[in-house]
This record gives structure tokens, sequence and C-alpha cells, in this order.
């Protein structure tokens, strides 16, 4: 904001003569100066962090205060690309095999993204049956999973608003349909800052066959300091490309080194104070030093047992990626990192066609590490403390989608945003329980309804934030993860 010149107002149509020169001038020194004053106090950015997120509102890493008691301290999210289909994993619908073959699109023609090849009602080609004590229904597709029925609370009526990937996708980490927003993990540590310093406080293990749907905006900080984004760790070799010197030098010249590169940071920081992208970059290569030694500690597997490595599915196909990044992910949280994310390629839950195949195929890269995540992580206490969710970004619909040569042998089913299942386990969370319902046919959510808000609310109320207090104000607009509209935790789920 810039202070207006004293006297009259001068426009480009006004002659230029020696008073209106320093009338112009005058008023440009006061704006300058009043412009380096606020920058220097690091409040002429584009939006303000507001200082009553979290009793803080610094740019920086710091573990901060919650808003009330946490259940949880850090989160594993499982991102399921594609839309993983609820009546073929956990929401078993008996009307669809009595209606099997029956023509159905005249009524939900305008919930089809490609009517083109949209067929009749289709069962499930899975079988269902209850499990644990709760007597909770899993598919025979995730039979890992099954027998971790009593460690999980199910979500069976999820709904939002779009059936298109990319919008969709962005509402499930933002809350927003669009780029540009921080993500989830973004958001929760701004509010939490880390209690490590030596690892970044929001890991992103992303699948080393290729990036998911919407690439890196899936863990970008959108307009929080860079400092908040996600940071990319391989599974396997370096966890960080060039993190290591090429050369290994003595101790004493590597310290020397390090505490002259920080005096001239700090010198070159004072005079450029409230640059949020420069004070993100220097705290990045002052984490890298750090990392050097304690991410590769975290990400080196080998001093695992045997059979803790053979319980995530590692050394064998096609378990042994995404069992190494579930297994990195519990090292990570038992160091502090406060937010890890697990990705897969693409979008292997797109399960247009081939669904018996398809499907089975997502199911088999997946189910058995994630029950050996939740097994290890009981094991060793961690679920006291730790958070873990699963889900995609849409369900499918009750109607078979044909290929191109309509062999409904390989049908499989198009995206539905009316309903679909999620799940949560861990810290906080009453293990063992289904909670909402979807009507007869799987294809709209009808009691217990949960948007994409209340998710986003309930994942951030057991981290001890209130959704409704963390927020960034923009031109006096509470910009929040859950949005304007009105969002509600789960408490049905919740101990």
């Amino acid at each position: 904001m810039l202070i207006p010149p004293a006297g009259p107002v001068l426009t480009s149509m006004m002659p230029a003569n020696r008073r209106s020169f320093f009338q112009r001038i005058s008023g440009g020194l006061c704006g300058a100066a009043l412009a380096q004053l606020l920058n220097q106090d690091g409040l002429l950015v584009n939006r303000i962090i507001a200082a009553e997120a979290t009793g803080t509102g610094g740019n920086n890493l710091q573990p901060r205060t919650p808003h009330f008691e946490p259940r949880a301290a850090s989160v594993i999210h499982l991102f399921m690309n594609g839309g993983p289909s609820q009546m073929d994993l956990f929401d078993p619908k008996p009307v669809l095999d009595k209606l099997h073959g029956q023509s159905y699109f005249d009524k939900i023609a305008g919930e089809v993204e490609s009517p083109q090849s949209a067929g009749a009602l289709m069962r499930s080609p899975f079988k269902f049956s209850q499990h644990g004590q709760c007597g909770m229904w899993v598919s025979d597709a995730m039979p890992h999973l099954a027998q971790q029925a009593d460690d999980i609370a199910l979500i069976r009526s999820m709904h939002t608003t779009n059936l298109t990937h990319e919008p969709a996708v962005y509402l499930i980490q933002t809350g927003k349909m669009g780029p540009g927003r921080p993500t989830l993990g973004s958001w929760v540590v701004y509010g939490l800052g880390s209690e490590c310093q030596n690892l970044p406080a929001y890991v992103v293990l992303d699948d080393p066959l290729g990036l998911p749907v919407n690439g890196v905006e899936n863990w970008h900080s959108g307009f929080l300091p860079p400092l908040f984004q996600g940071t990319r760790f391989r599974s396997t070799g370096s966890p960080v490309l060039n993190l290591r010197p090429d050369v290994d030098r003595p101790p004493e010249v590597v310290r020397t080194e390090r505490t002259l590169l920080s005096r001239l940071d700090q010198i070159h920081q004072r005079e450029r104070a409230g640059q949020s992208v420069l004070d993100a970059r220097i705290a990045s290569y002052e984490l890298a030093a750090r990392m050097q030694i304690a991410a590769s500690d975290a990400l080196n597997i080998s001093g695992e047992t045997q059979a803790t490595q053979e319980m995530y599915g590692i050394g064998r196909e096609p378990t042994d990626s995404y069992g190494r990044r579930c297994l990195i992910a519990r090292r990570l949280v038992e160091r502090g990192v406060r937010f890890a994310q697990l990705y897969i390629n693409g979008q292997i839950w797109d399960n247009h066609t081939g669904i018996a195949t398809d499907m089975k195929a997502a199911c088999d890269r997946t189910d058995l590490p994630i029950a050996g995540l939740l097994r290890d992580l009981k094991q060793r206490g961690l679920c006291d403390n730790t958070l873990v969710v699963w889900g995609g970004e849409f369900g499918r619909l009750p109607i078979a989608q044909l290929p191109a040569d309509k062999d409904a042998r390989k049908a499989g089913r198009d995206h539905n945003k009316n309903a679909f299942s999620t799940w949560m386990s861990g810290a906080g969370i009453k293990a063992g329980t289904t909670f909402g319902t979807t009507d007869e046919i799987g294809l709209s959510a009808v009691e217990g309804r949960v948007s994409v808000a209340d998710w986003h609310a309930t994942i951030l109320h057991l981290l001890g934030l209130h959704h409704e207090q963390l927020f960034v104000l923009d031109n006096g607009l509470k910009e929040k993860l859950t949005g304007v509209l009105e969002a509600r935790v789960i408490e049905e789920i919740l101990t």
C-alpha cells in the first residue's frame, strides 16, 4: 500500500513543472519508505499469514502449539489415484446380483461421463464376506486388509462434486477444484510445524513408474510459503538427488564451510527481509545439510528384519515397490516426520474396462503392503500417535462400462461422484467401525453423508487443529482448507 501525495491529485494531463515534480517525488519517497518498513517486518506480501492460525505466523518449521489436545502427531496418507470401486471392495450390493443385466442408463444418464459406452447394471465379480469381530464386509480382492478389519474405520458415504479426475483430485488434495492451492499436507505442516528438524516435515513417496494425475501439484504449497510444500524422496538409491557431495572432505572443513555459508546467508537474508521464497530456499539448503545423514538412515531398510520386510511384501512382485514405500513411511513417522504421502503411478484404480482383472491387479500391488503397515504400526505402538488414511478422489457407477468390442467379460465401471468409500486407522479412530450407507445399488450416499470438507475437517481435528481457525488472510478473506462451505468433524468414527 502506497501513501498518496499531499495536495491535489495530479494527472498525466497536467503540465510538468517544478512544483508538480516535487509533489510527485515526495509522494513516491513516502511510499518507498513505507514499503521498505513493511518489507522489513515481512508484511509486504500478497497474502498475509494469519497469526490467529496457531498463535504464530512464522515462515519456519519449528513445532507449534495446536488449537487443542491432538490425538495424532503424524499422518500417513495412502492416495489411491483413479477412484477405487466401492461396490467391488467395501460396499456389497445384493440388489446388483439380483438385477444384473437390467437396463438402468436412462435413470442415471446425467451421471455418466461416457454415455456411449454405458451398459446395464453389473454385479461385482468379487465375493464379499464379513471379517473380524466387528463383522466388516470386505471383498476377496483385498484378503490382507480384510484381516485388519478390527483396526480400521470404514466410511461408505463419501461424496464429491466433480466426476472428472483432475478437478476431483484437486478437491481431495486442496479443498478446491483447481490448481494453485495448498495441499492437505502443506496445511498440516503450516499449522503444526515439525518435531524433526533433520528431515522434511512433509515427505512424498511417489511411484518410480511415474507421477500421479496432476503431477507435482499434488504436494504443492500453493499460496503458503514454499517451505511447506512436500519433498519427494526416492525409495531406492539416494533419497534426494545431489544430496551428498561428489568428494568426501574432512569433517572440520565441512563444518567451517557450513558456518561460513550460514553467516553469509544471514547477511543476505537481513538485507532482504520478508522474502518468503528466499527464506524457504535458505532453509532448504540448511535442511539438506542435516539430511545427509538423517535421510539416508531413514530410507535404509537393510537393518529391518527379514520377517518385517516380508510382512510388507518386499523382495517379491508385485508388492516390492509399494511395500518399500510403506515401510519407509513407517520409518519416517517414527523419526518425527509430520506428513508422509504415498502415490501410485498414473491412476491404476481407474478401471473403465477389465475391472475383474485390472482392479485385482491394483489390489495385488497395494493390499499386502498396507496390511503390513497397519500391523507394524500396531506392534511398535506407533498407531497411538499416527493416523493412516486410505482413499481416492471418487467412486464408480453400478452400471457396466463396455469396451469398444462390447464384450461384457471385459466390462469396467465409469466414474461416480455421488458415492465412494475411504477408511482411517490409528490415533483417535474408533476401530472396527463402519459408518454411512449408500442406496441399494451403490449409486449415491444416503445416510451419514460425508463431504470432502468433512473428511478434511476430521483429519485436522485429529491433529489438534480446528478447520475454521487454520487460515490465511487474502484481501480480508479467510482462505481455508475446508473453504467457505460448512464442514463437520465425523465424530461417529472417533474414540
